[in-house]
């Protein structure tokens, strides 16, 4: 598997000599030599991306989205993405940062749902005017920080990264009101599961991985949340893990390089056998056919 590309790598890449952190680096999009497109390219840090004043095709994995007029794009280190202008001009601001920066801070409750972070979301707001001016000015201050010789501007930087998140959290429609409790807690176990994802490191094995694990995280009874959403959904619990389970495996096979015994650990299978097992169950293929199958398709 190719080596993720750094930020320092992306910097010489682009002609833009040394970032000013390893951590954390921010710059104008117009300040960049322009390419028609960019090709796919899985990096290891996160982007954040206010873009204005060109149309083109966003494609984020297996799902293409049309841009037009502003858009506030984020970047997921797992998923390559892929740029393509198809009129105008970019201009706005970039700001990217590693695993490394991104503390718990940026990982609140809330802020885990934002687009960033979120699995199967479309990563693309589409902000009206008067957010792009709140955007501009959070980024624009960012920017400032950056060179400063403040000793405590990480801290500094991070407040505006979440800044930033929060802004496009404003941006998201209003969810309605579970109408029952039968709903709110099929809303919570949802909102549980999602926040397992994406894996951060295999170093770090998912906190919650069963059916009871689940359930007494949420204040219920296995049996109980288990009815709810079999009514709700016509799967068990067990069945809605395994399936998240089976889709972070397939992502991270072909967006990652860890090897299959790292897999296998992150998504807390004891044994690589037990992995092999329920890979082949849920696709059909061993995880290394299912990788093989990917590079020969590339």
């Amino acid at each position: 598997m190719p080596t993720p590309e750094t930020i320092a790598a992306y910097y010489q890449r682009y002609g833009r000599g040394e970032p000013a952190t390893g951590q954390v680096t921010a710059y104008r999009i117009e300040d960049v030599a322009a390419a028609d497109a960019y090709p796919h390219v899985r990096r290891d840090f996160y982007k954040i991306k206010l873009l204005c004043g060109a149309e083109g095709i966003l494609s984020y994995a297996d799902q293409r989205v049309v841009v037009q007029g502003c858009a506030l794009v984020f970047v997921n280190p797992l998923i390559p993405y892929a740029w393509e202008r198809t009129a105008g001009r970019e201009t706005g601001f970039a700001c990217l940062f590693t695993e490394e920066f991104s503390t718990p801070q940026l990982r609140t409750a809330s802020v885990a749902q934002s687009p960033l972070f979120r699995v199967g979301g479309v990563p693309v707001l589409f902000p009206p005017p008067a957010a792009v001016a709140r955007l501009r000015h959070l980024f624009e201050q960012l920017l400032a920080e950056l060179p400063s010789p403040y000793p405590h501007k990480y801290e500094v930087l991070r407040n505006y990264v979440q800044l930033l998140l929060h802004e496009s959290l404003k941006l998201l429609p209003a969810a309605p009101a579970p109408a029952d409790a039968a709903a709110r807690l099929q809303g919570q176990f949802s909102d549980l599961l999602a926040r397992q994802f994406p894996l951060a490191s295999p170093y770090q094995p998912l906190a919650l991985k069963t059916a009871n694990e689940f359930a007494r995280h949420l204040g219920v009874h296995p049996n109980h949340l288990n009815k709810v959403l079999k009514t709700a959904t016509g799967h068990s619990t067990t069945a809605h893990i395994a399936g998240r389970l089976a889709e972070e495996a397939r992502a991270l096979l072909q967006h990652s390089n860890w090897s299959i015994a790292e897999i296998a650990h992150g998504l807390g299978f004891g044994h690589a056998a037990n992995f092999h097992a329920f890979f082949r169950k849920y696709t059909g293929r061993t995880p290394h056919g299912y990788r093989q199958q990917l590079a020969s398709l590339s």
